[in-house]
């Protein structure tokens, strides 16, 4: 919300408000004359006329200062419209007494009410006697007008279930008071506080140095838990306080961040790129879904008028309401995300970048979309742009029983394969059993690269794209939030081609993509992920859709993975898990000629499916595969 100010001599606290055109004609009302009456009755018209444009500029005023002070007073409404008209006009020889009806339109509704103005014949002209009270009955001399902001109950994300996962929860926020410190001192107590809670000091200083006296100067917000472990020596520094608070927040800092985003103040360049509709303090969604659907979580802010007196104590004048933001429905369970980011804590903050997806394939709900902790902010699990590696070789599975080949067909596993000059082997711990003629199950089972790739010719240069479409990669859909979908185009020869089999070359996937594809196996359709459930979402039929048969055939061969393949570690869990591995080699090589390597595992179980990604790892199996196998135990 918008922060106001302590109080302090001057207390005028901002608001935001919306853009008006202000209203030029006075309209008059029962027991008033128009234009042309007696010269009160005119006097009392120019003066609602004059009052609507927020001046005293149409009437003559009893005393010289009473321009400036109408000014001064009027000065937090400036820009909110408001309509002045004369409802009676009481004449009694030498004095009046015109009775006005003031109509604000103020955010929040209509502030309504009556003041009477005190019209004087001096012999020469009518003039008006200024009392504050004219503005709004109960003000006096020393009083001043304070507007405030009001903020709406932000709408909460919910999760399945309409559990709450981003909803008001308990802050405290440290900073500044301007208004307990000398000016002198307010440099120093800067730097102190900086030092105590660890944030950048010159930043910070040059915040304070840039506020007002009767600022507060936000250094850090807190959740309630957190602030337990600030030193206590922040209490004793001369300005340092604290405010309690709530703001909307995940279960944790780092639930879901980089999808769901975060709420703060507005940006130096919101600001800018905001056309004038967002102002300094105010608080919105600054990324992911909070800030895609701010307009609908935000709902629509009140103001309060206050006066202000000599004791600096307030009385409320007007409240408009706010309108409370909307809800925003997604599918994630709070849960299962709370365990796939607890299990991808395991890499470490220093460590890769890293991501598990989890779709259900009976809806496609997305369960969980969770980054791993050096990721940097990036959104890795739904827009990631990778090679998949060997995960790609449930597609070319796939391709290849179109093509007319069957699980138990044999295939040739040579050690290496020459295409074009240039030589494919297997992965480093490749199992020397599954070396030489082997079935098709097999092929996919250990992961042997030569022996798909030896298979090319079966496949036109479209088949591969065709497939991939069949299981919901390559072919983009608006899910309402960032995602990316992969890329499976035609190959450029024959090297691209091979490589192309086995989830290199140009193949291009995200952790969501590979979830969805292990969902389409599972679901015997192509699924399209769901995160937004109210979103409009389209659903492109493939070109040549999944059929059960070849649904329950790659089941079975994903499930050999697990049973007699490089996914054996897996056997113990329970049900029937279907997974596959996978390695890409990605960047430059080393001074030794090594590449680094992407690791993924894809599974399918009952009615979930799991993408894990690790982006520098040692293999599938030993680098993604445990941390599947933590998130399924």
């Amino acid at each position: 919300m918008t922060r106001q100010p302590a109080a302090g001599p001057s207390l005028i606290a901002p608001v935001r408000r919306v853009p008006a055109l202000l209203a030029a004609t006075a309209l008059v009302g029962s027991g008033c004359s128009v234009l042309g009456g007696s010269p009160a009755e005119d006097v009392a018209d120019r003066l609602a006329e004059s009052l609507s444009t927020h001046s005293l500029d149409g009437v003559p005023p009893t005393r010289d200062s009473a321009k400036a002070r109408f000014a001064r007073l009027i000065e937090p409404l400036d820009e909110e419209r408001v309509e002045v008209t004369v409802k009676e006009v009481t004449e009694d020889g030498e004095t009046a007494e015109a009775t006005l009806a003031w109509e604000w339109q103020l955010p929040g509704g209509v502030w309504r009410y009556t003041t009477t103005a005190d019209l004087v014949d001096d012999g020469a002209r009518w003039e008006l006697d200024w009392q504050p009270s004219l503005v709004e009955p109960s003000l006096a001399d020393d009083d001043r007008l304070g507007l405030f902001t009001v903020p709406a109950p932000r709408g909460r994300i919910l999760g399945l279930g309409g559990t709450a996962l981003v909803q008001e929860r308990p802050v405290v926020r440290y900073g500044l008071d301007m208004t307990k410190i000398k000016a002198a001192s307010a440099a120093a107590s800067a730097q102190r506080i900086a030092d105590v809670l660890e944030i950048d000091r010159a930043s910070y200083e040059a915040r304070v140095d840039a506020a007002g006296p009767e600022a507060f100067v936000e250094a850090l917000v807190l959740r309630t838990e957190d602030a337990r472990q600030v030193d206590p020596a922040y209490s004793a520094i001369p300005g340092a306080v604290t405010l309690d608070d709530q703001i909307p927040l995940a279960p944790t800092s780092e639930f879901a961040r980089e999808l769901l985003g975060t709420v703060g103040p507005a940006t130096a360049e919101i600001i800018a790129e905001s056309d004038g509709q967002v102002e300094v303090g105010d608080v919105l969604g600054t990324s992911g879904l909070q800030a895609r659907y701010d307009a609908m979580l935000t709902g629509s802010p009140g103001v309060a008028v206050v006066a202000v007196g000599r004791d600096e104590q307030r009385r409320a004048l007007h409240r408009g309401e706010p309108v409370a933001g909307q809800d925003l429905r997604t599918t994630i369970d709070g849960e299962l995300q709370l365990k796939a980011e607890q299990v991808l804590a395991a890499v470490g903050e220093n460590g890769p970048r890293a991501a598990i997806v989890v779709v259900r394939p009976s809806d496609g709900h997305i369960l969980a979309a969770a980054n791993g902790p050096g990721n940097e902010g990036l959104n890795i699990a739904t827009a990631g742009q990778y090679a998949p590696g060997s995960t790609f070789k449930v597609v070319t599975a796939l391709a290849l029983l179109r093509a007319g080949m069957e699980p138990d067909d044999l295939m040739s596993c040579p050690t290496t394969t020459l295409v074009d000059g240039r030589s494919f082997k297997n992965y480093d711990d490749y199992p020397a059993s599954g070396v030489g003629t082997i079935s098709f199950t097999a092929a996919l089972a250990n992961s042997c690269n030569t022996a798909l790739i030896n298979e090319r010719e079966r496949l036109s240069d479209h088949d591969l794209t065709q497939a991939a479409e069949a299981l919901g990669l390559g072919r983009d859909v608006d899910l309402g939030f960032p995602s990316y979908f992969g890329q499976v185009p035609a190959p450029e020869g024959e090297t691209e081609k091979a490589a192309d089999l086995i989830g290199q070359g140009k193949v291009l996937a995200s952790p969501l993509t590979m979830a969805s594809v292990a969902a389409s196996i599972r679901s015997g359709r192509a699924v399209v992920p769901l995160l937004l459930p109210d979103y409009g979402l389209e659903r492109p039929e493939p070109d040549r859709p999944l059929t059960a048969q070849e649904s329950a055939t790659l089941q079975e061969m994903m499930r050999a993975v697990v049973t007699q393949g490089s996914g054996r570690f897996l056997l113990d869990l329970p049900g029937e898990l279907g997974a596959k591995t996978g390695t890409a080699e990605y960047g430059e090589p080393d001074p030794n000629g090594q590449l680094q390597t992407h690791a993924w595992m894809i599974a399918q179980r009952e009615d979930m499916a799991i993408s894990v990604f690790v982006e520098t790892g040692q293999s599938g199996s030993t680098t993604a595969g445990p941390l599947l196998e933590a998130l399924l135990s």
